[in-house]
């Protein structure tokens, strides 16, 4: 599993990319884009989140 962005929620606040430990996320067209293959599921994506736009299922 990994990361999933409600594109609808992102803000492209870009935090999450700073936060995320195994650089996986980066913006694109001004929303969060998750590298599934770089993803470990840690969630600290999701808890840095101002808009709960992210999700770890």
């Amino acid at each position: 599993m990994a990361a999933k962005v409600k594109i609808e929620e992102c803000t492209g606040c870009g935090i999450c990319v700073d936060e995320c430990p195994a650089t996986a996320i980066e913006l694109k067209n001004e929303k969060a884009t998750v590298d599934e293959d770089e993803c470990t599921d840690c969630g600290t994506c999701a808890d840095s989140c101002p808009n709960s736009a992210i999700s770890v299922e």
